[in-house]
């Protein structure tokens, strides 16, 4: 059975919130604005927040930036995951990543399906871990961060839901650098 222990006491996790996009500024950012929203509502700690093009050297640079900030717990990603020419935020995770965490691409695309069929063959989500933070991408649409948000990350980045969540696991991301 699946749900919350409310016996026991919720951990803030930190989260920066990186929107990778040619066409939205900070002032139109609603896919961003909204994992913004949901982390603070959350009661998370919204530690960072960036705008970067589609570019996968910026995106891979501040990937690098947040990993390396011990104030960083988690990075979630919008945009870029398409298939086009410009989606090329998996590749600048694939630079990244040291683990990767299948379950969630796999996860998010079969909740998608239900939303809106067989158009969810074109997102490529993922997941993954580096430096012991946790890396989420998800698609550009403020739709697919609300689903990505409310139907995975919202649970999963409580320490309180049960019977596992990966906020439980982030003591341990490190233990092969010991």
């Amino acid at each position: 059975m699946s749900g919350l222990d409310a016996a026991r006491p919720f951990l803030a996790v930190q989260i920066a919130v990186l929107t990778v996009s040619d066409s939205r500024t900070s002032s139109d950012d609603r896919s961003g604005d909204l994992l913004a929203g949901r982390v603070t509502a959350a009661n998370h700690v919204l530690q960072a927040r960036a705008l970067v093009p589609d570019e996968a050297d910026r995106i891979e640079a501040q990937l690098r930036e947040w990993i390396a900030d011990p104030k960083v717990d988690a990075i979630i990603a919008t945009g870029g995951t398409g298939i086009t020419g410009r989606d090329v935020t998996p590749e600048a995770f694939q630079r990244v990543v040291e683990k990767d965490i299948p379950g969630f691409g796999e996860l998010f695309r079969m909740l998608s399906f239900s939303k809106i069929g067989t158009s969810t063959m074109q997102s490529r989500a993922l997941a993954g871990v580096a430096g012991g933070t946790y890396l989420f991408a998800l698609p550009g649409s403020p739709g697919a961060c609300r689903d990505g948000w409310d139907d995975i990350l919202v649970h999963q980045l409580d320490n309180r839901f049960r019977p596992c969540n990966l906020v439980e696991l982030m003591p341990r991301l490190n233990e092969h650098r010991r």
